[in-house]
């Protein structure tokens, strides 16, 4: 019964159907086909405004591609020192940055606030000797599965334009953020000062489906060059691109993610009196003990291994397809502990 990742989840229906109906004959290679030509306007009309969209195959490469198109090789990026661009990408943004620097900083719930951030501006002013401050990135929701509200970003957004910093999120369980908040995917977006995003699918059902998208056209610069010398423009793209499109129609994304968090708020409600943070995505954090999650795992349960050695701390997470008998076993399980 596995609660390990939601990288482990299968494929959904609608998008794998997405991916057939793509296959039927030849079509154009390298994004001249008619699903990547659709990308910008149904990406569009999701966000409410002009977008430029492109596909990749991995939340690493979305990452440290659109990091390094807005961030010169002698730019510092700042960053919770939890975000996945600091912790899990094996030094992916500085390598595609050609030597930007990733600056860490602390936070409740794995958030950036305004006055972190500030401070750690004014500590250190550029000058011709330093790396110079040149974008923030943002994690919706965060490595502790906490959901940004508008205003935190805003706040944010406003103190990094106002320092000529620019705004990236990292979205890979952006749709599981949404649901939580209940608004518009344009209100943790571009109108609270975000200027590129990493929009992920693929934790939420789809298959090496994940996209860089502008808020800001004019930002685009070179990435495209970028992506091709990375080896990230595919020359089949047409199944990335219909997934995506079949993800954002019908809200299969809605669907799926509003799945996973509900199953995610079944465990956190079982395990309530040992939460580290309360549950707004898809995430659960306990801190059970070493017996505790020993004795989880002689019942079946895969979960992944939290915090410091010994310090007796799982993470749960719940996938789109999350069998609903499981989440109740895990919810029985966790009870009786």
């Amino acid at each position: 019964m596995s609660f390990y990742s939601d990288n482990n989840a299968s494929v959904c229906p609608e998008l794998l159907a997405a991916i057939q109906a793509a296959n039927a004959g030849p079509a154009r290679a390298y994004g001249d086909d008619r699903w990547t030509l659709a990308l910008d306007e149904a990406f569009g009309r999701f966000f409410g405004t002009r977008v430029a969209v492109f596909p990749v195959t991995t939340g690493t490469a979305a990452n440290a591609l659109a990091l390094a198109t807005l961030t010169p090789p002698y730019g510092a990026v700042f960053a919770h020192e939890l975000a996945h661009v600091v912790r899990d990408e094996c030094g992916a943004p500085e390598f595609f940055g050609g030597g930007l620097r990733l600056v860490p900083l602390a936070g409740e719930g794995a958030k950036l606030d305004a006055a972190t951030l500030e401070r750690a501006l004014d500590a250190a002013p550029p000058s011709v000797h330093t790396v110079q401050p040149t974008a923030v990135t943002i994690t919706q929701a965060t490595e502790l599965g906490r959901a940004y509200r508008p205003a935190e970003i805003e706040a944010l957004a406003a103190l990094a334009h106002a320092r000529q910093l620019f705004v990236h999120m990292d979205g890979a369980r952006i749709a599981n953020a949404l649901v939580t908040l209940g608004c518009s995917a344009a209100e943790i977006t571009w109108r609270a000062g975000v200027d590129a995003l990493s929009f992920g699918a693929t934790k939420n059902g789809g298959l090496a489906a994940e996209a860089v998208v502008f808020f800001r056209p004019e930002l685009v610069r070179d990435f495209e060059l970028r992506r091709k010398r990375a080896g990230h423009l595919l020359s089949k793209s047409r199944y990335a691109s219909a997934q995506l499109l079949a993800y954002l129609s019908d809200d299969v994304w809605r669907r799926n993610a509003a799945r996973a968090n509900e199953a995610a708020r079944l465990v956190g409600a079982a395990c309530s009196a040992t939460l580290i943070e309360p549950v707004e995505a898809n995430e659960v954090f306990a801190r059970l003990g070493e017996d505790g999650k020993a004795r989880l795992r002689s019942q079946g349960f895969e979960f992944y291994d939290w915090g410091a050695r010994g310090s007796g701390e799982a993470r749960f997470v719940c996938s789109w397809d999350q069998d609903p008998a499981e989440v109740a076993a895990l919810c029985r399980a966790l009870s009786a502990a």
